[in-house]
């Protein structure tokens, strides 16, 4: 990558302009008027003081876990497994678990009543 020589300030040194070719007229900024002062409403209007309540950080000023900070916790933590639990049995795999995990309670109710009907009966 070729290196520019620098000129004055850091800037990069500029090629020198061919002979004969009119330099092109760099834009002036235009002039900015002020904008003359209302005449309806007071130049220094004083407002009063508004009181920004302090965030609920979930805990005291020693540190102390509040009990509502608690609950939001709990609550966020409820929250994220019920969606990820959502999520999951939407896959085939979360599917086929949930059939799987009916199939083997399915048996042990059978086998369950089985045992129950053979306990009922006199020998």
């Amino acid at each position: 990558m070729p290196v520019e020589p620098e000129a004055k300030g850091g800037e990069p040194a500029r090629a020198p302009e061919p002979a004969g070719e009119p330099k092109p007229a760099e834009p002036q900024p235009a002039e900015v008027k002020p904008a003359p002062p209302s005449t309806n409403t007071p130049a220094a209007t004083a407002l009063p003081p508004v009181s920004v309540p302090e965030p609920d950080t979930g805990y005291t000023a020693a540190g102390v876990p509040t009990l509502g900070g608690v609950r939001d916790k709990i609550e966020s933590r409820y929250g994220t497994a019920l969606g990820a639990t959502e999520l999951a049995e939407e896959t085939t795999e979360g599917r086929a678990a949930s059939q799987r995990y009916e199939a083997v309670q399915q048996a042990a109710a059978d086998k369950l009543e089985e045992i129950r009907s053979s306990m009922r009966k006199p020998d």
